[in-house]
């Protein structure tokens, strides 16, 4: 089976299912495990954004959005000439990946026409569910199976570590620093299946844009940092754009020292197995005493930023 996925998560999915040397076409953000690096090439950003401020990035979607010009290009030459019989595409969101509509060209020109899979998971759920989806596509069923009921295992592990808690801290997830954007989509389930209460989206909503009074009155015990597609170092390059706001010092998790920055790319902005890798490392944050007060390593928590309240 030639397949062709154009969407990170159903390609980790592909990979973590033994169907990786099956895969004859990629996009550019599809970068775990390392050894896709060999796989073709299919989509690239119109947007450069590794050189980019958040404020910038968001202006240059912004503006591809209002001229209707995709995000994306579709190599169409190598597309062709790989001749795939399975195409894994997202219509979730338009700023994430391509989308199937960008895709209705080059799949009407070859023949046979290849099956096509879009997927659009809103909750945590979804996300397990799309893994048994993806499973059947790909003729690896079982194995579809055996990956989601594992990972509900690592949940219902979370759960009990965690047990009911006394307390559920409220928490704050931020999706972008500048705007400000609230975690939407499978975050809150995220936050809830660790042990908290999401203060600022309900689960299997979009994301959106909030002013600081909305997230001052959200009255958040913990932030956590997880702006889309960045890693650790990519979001404190941008720190300063939050720091320096006048109301960012009297935010409750601010004077309490629970200001968190998590690696979004791997953990949180994707779709895909690893998003239980981010229920976990949530867990240790809200709840120290139940995992030995110890931070997972891809987790940093933000020193130096404290005025404590007494």
């Amino acid at each position: 089976m030639r397949i062709c996925s154009l969407v990170p998560g159903a390609t980790e999915v592909v990979a973590a299912l033994g169907r990786q040397d099956d895969l004859i076409g990629i996009s550019h953000e599809c970068d775990f495990p390392p050894s896709l690096a060999q796989i073709p090439v299919m989509v690239r950003p119109r947007i450069e954004s590794h050189h980019l401020s958040s404020v910038e990035i968001d202006q240059q979607v912004g503006a591809l959005v209002a001229a209707e010009a995709g995000l994306y290009e579709l190599d169409e030459t190598r597309l062709l000439a790989a001749r795939p019989d399975l195409i894994i595409a997202q219509n979730l969101c338009d700023v994430c990946a391509i989308t199937p509509l960008q895709l209705e060209r080059v799949v009407q020109a070859l023949s046979p026409p290849p099956r096509m899979l879009t997927l659009s998971p809103g909750r945590l759920e979804d996300i397990l569910r799309d893994i048994e989806t993806i499973g059947t596509a790909i003729g690896r069923e079982e194995a579809g199976i055996q990956l989601s009921a594992a990972l509900r295992r690592r949940l219902n592990t979370v759960r009990a570590t965690v047990g009911a808690p006394a307390m559920r801290p409220r928490v704050a997830c931020i999706e972008w620093l500048s705007p400000l954007y609230t975690a939407g989509h499978w975050v809150p389930d995220m936050v809830a299946a660790a042990g908290g209460i999401d203060v600022l989206a309900q689960a299997g909503t979009v994301s959106r844009t909030m002013d600081w009074d909305t997230l001052a009155a959200s009255e958040p015990d913990v932030i956590v940092l997880m702006p889309c597609g960045f890693t650790v170092p990519r979001t404190k390059a941008e720190l300063a754009s939050l720091t320096a706001h006048p109301q960012w010092r009297h935010l409750c998790a601010v004077q309490r020292g629970e200001i968190y920055l998590v690696d979004a790319l791997s953990y949180f902005s994707r779709p895909g197995p690893r998003l239980i890798d981010g229920v976990e490392q949530l867990a240790a944050i809200f709840h120290p005493a139940s995992y030995g007060r110890h931070l997972p390593a891809s987790v940093e928590r933000l020193e130096g930023q404290t005025t404590h309240s007494h």
